[in-house]
């Protein structure tokens, strides 16, 4: 299925978001009409369709390289406190 126009919106804010005057989260609401927690679940999902990675593929790289190491290091976490 192709990106909608608020796939690549997602994509291209997460891209350039820090050209933005102000706080990512302000920003979001502003730009995009969406809550901080509902743009993260939109983006999450979003990284992990093959569009997405056709789009932008550095930035679906960059934005799965981070997810998995906050991954693993909730994982460290959890298993050094048992």
């Amino acid at each position: 299925m192709p990106l909608s126009d608020r796939d690549r919106a997602l994509l291209d804010f997460e891209a350039e978001w820090r050209r933005h005057a102000g706080v990512k989260e302000e920003a979001i609401r502003a730009e995009l009409g969406l809550s901080p927690a509902r743009y993260y679940q939109l983006l999450g999902r979003l990284i992990d369709t093959t569009d997405a990675q056709q789009h932008d593929p550095m930035l679906v790289k960059r934005l799965r390289r981070l997810r998995d190491a906050r991954t693993a290091a909730r994982s460290s976490r959890t298993a050094d406190a048992h």
